[in-house]
């Protein structure tokens, strides 16, 4: 699906719109939204064993008594075959289940999962074939909203499929960025990225902890007050686990009286910023922990 045509979809959306909610995933450089009834489930496999399952005679897995066939969802877009950074070692699979055509889909990145509004297309994409509709996120960004029972069933079963492309990981300290708000994760990431760094990002404590199991972090970036696991328990952790025991931690928030910076101290907290913070303000703190680690 080309680039130009996801940019001029927010001109072409009516004001009418529910909600539901979605799988966000990411194909190269494009976000897609997949409803969720129309998701069997996520499993998560080894790159190795994803290897080894793509280059057999069928390249299937079973899970729950199905079959389901791997597929890149980006070869329903034009877009080509996922593309997995050699850094990580397990991959995230979408499971849809459509008849014969039950698909297990490789994506580039698989987010998370949001209520989003559903807005209808106009005339312009109503005709192009798998489109459900399309969702402004939080952020901005626009996603088109995949009807995945439609898109599994335009390549036929049993034809081959590509393995994944392996990409080099690119150079600069990696920073995980861990805040509930999206619209926080969002700038700091883009800030991150505008200076070098490799960046991800989680909306609460469980989530980065789900994230440190496939990435080593340089340096970590961390809200307090976040849903299920908030930013003292995440810190704590990080230090108790051996392998992020000396990974520097700077927590960002607005809670910035003495005893909420004296508690992060305690757990373990390397600098303490409130915000809104000033982007030099955010850079040399960061800058300052990487050249003492």
């Amino acid at each position: 699906m080309p680039t130009a045509l996801i940019r001029r979809v927010s001109s072409w959306l009516p004001l009418a719109a529910v909600t539901a909610l979605a799988l966000i995933v990411r194909v190269a450089s494009e976000l897609y939204a997949l409803p969720l009834p129309t998701v069997e489930g996520v499993i998560r496999i080894s790159r190795s064993e994803l290897m080894a399952r793509l280059g057999a005679p069928q390249a299937t897995i079973e899970y729950g008594g199905q079959s389901y066939q791997f597929r890149h969802l980006g070869e329903y877009l034009g877009l080509g075959p996922a593309r997995i950074p050699e850094e990580q070692s397990r991959v995230s699979i979408i499971l849809v289940q459509a008849a014969d055509h039950s698909t297990a889909l490789i994506t580039d990145e698989m987010q998370d999962s949001r209520e989003i509004v559903v807005k209808p297309v106009g005339p312009q994409l109503a005709t192009i074939r798998g489109i459900a509709g399309a969702t402004i996120l939080g952020d901005g960004r626009i996603a088109v909203i995949l009807d995945m029972g439609i898109l599994v069933r335009t390549i036929r079963p049993g034809s081959a499929v590509r393995a994944p492309v392996v990409e080099a990981p690119p150079r600069g300290p990696l920073a995980l960025v861990v805040d509930d708000s999206i619209t926080m994760r969002r700038v700091t990431q883009r800030l991150l990225e505008r200076n070098s760094f490799r960046v991800v990002t989680a909306k609460d404590g469980m989530e980065a902890i789900g994230l440190l199991q496939d990435h080593r972090p340089d340096i970590i970036l961390l809200d307090v007050e976040m849903p299920r696991m908030d930013g003292y328990e995440f810190a704590k952790h990080v230090r108790n686990n051996p392998d992020t025991a000396t990974v520097p931690i700077v927590m960002i928030t607005s809670r910035v009286s003495d005893k909420h910076k004296a508690r992060a101290i305690e757990v373990g907290v390397n600098d303490y910023l409130g915000k809104p913070y000033q982007e030099r303000q955010l850079l040399e703190a960061v800058r300052h922990q990487l050249n003492k680690a």
